[in-house]
């Protein structure tokens, strides 16, 4: 009677599954803070690879070289076709037909394949005034950015930037796979666990990969999306005429308001002149007539008695 072979499965033992765990995590985790790094650097804006140099990493490798680089003979090499630019940007034009110039800026922006993503329009007394935010696509930002400006009489600003992201797109994507890996092995991990707190273990580590995973993708899509479309802000004007600006300059409510409080500066003045005389001036004068009083009697009694002497003597005499 031949014997049968049969393969007992046998449970991974729980210090084995916890080991195995904490080395994926602790690889992903140290891939990650370079990355890091880097995203925030390319997003803030204050790091990364822009057009015109690169971020000490060296040249990304292409088939017609890297922005900022130089050829034998010093000559720029073109930029690669396929990095990644996030370009931003805003300037304030000034034309002559308002309504004419945000009009014709819609067409061009759409007959470019971009949009409008935001809008606001205000008046500055009579004078209208747009701010609107285009997005562009990234291959057609110069001629979109030239056929803008030429709607306009004159150009009162502009400041462009464009920040390379390639470096920073290329570690997400690699961060992504690694994590994407280490999904897979706890996957196999949990199909071979049978106790509860091996279990919860492995899928509370799941969770947190996946949750990665996601947050680590949305920000390359956002990166991809940001380097595909630019974003132009353009303020829209007209130019100030020099009777406007007289008029602006003259403003009668407010010289209604600066008479008005000269009027009752004066009026505090008078009635703060009657409360003194009232309360200092009439007792001073009620003294003064007494006293008055007092003199005009004692000269009077004085001048009677020489008018009773006089005729007495005038008798004794004759």
């Amino acid at each position: 009677m031949s014997a049968k072979l049969r393969t007992v499965r046998r449970p991974l033992p729980t210090l084995f599954i916890v080991m195995v765990v904490l080395f994926l995590i602790a690889a992903c985790a140290s891939s990650g803070a370079a990355v890091g790094e880097t995203v925030g650097s390319a997003i803030g804006g204050n790091g990364g690879r822009d057009a015109s140099g690169d971020n000490g990493a060296g040249p990304l490798p292409a088939a017609s070289g890297a922005p900022g680089v130089v050829d034998d003979n010093g000559q720029a090499i073109g930029q690669r076709e396929d990095a990644l630019i996030v370009r931003t940007g805003s300037v304030a034009i000034e034309v002559a037909d308002f309504d004419a110039a945000v009009a014709k800026a819609r067409t061009v922006v759409t007959g470019l394949g971009g949009y409008i993503s935001g809008s606001q329009m205000a008046t500055d007394g009579d004078l209208p005034y747009a701010s609107i935010t285009y997005r562009i696509p990234s291959d057609r930002w110069d001629d979109a950015l030239a056929a803008l400006k030429a709607l306009g009489t004159k150009v009162l600003n502009e400041q462009t930037q464009a920040v390379e992201v390639t470096t920073a797109v290329i570690d997400l994507d690699a961060r992504i796979e690694n994590l994407r890996a280490t999904e897979r092995s706890l996957q196999a991990i949990m199909a071979q666990a049978t106790k509860i707190p091996d279990i919860l273990e492995v899928q509370g580590q799941l969770t947190n990969v996946r949750g990665e995973i996601e947050r680590l993708t949305a920000e390359s899509t956002h990166l991809r999306d940001q380097a595909s479309y630019g974003t132009l802000t353009v303020g829209w004007s007209m130019p100030v005429v020099a009777v406007a600006e007289v008029q602006g300059s003259w403003d009668p409510a407010a010289i209604v308001d600066e008479a008005l409080a000269q009027l009752v500066q004066l009026g505090q003045g008078v009635f703060t002149a009657g409360i003194w005389l009232t309360i200092v001036g009439v007792p001073l004068l009620l003294v003064g007539l007494v006293l008055f009083g007092l003199a005009a009697f004692v000269a009077r009694r004085l001048g009677l008695g020489r008018r009773q002497v006089a005729p007495t003597e005038a008798n004794a005499n004759t």
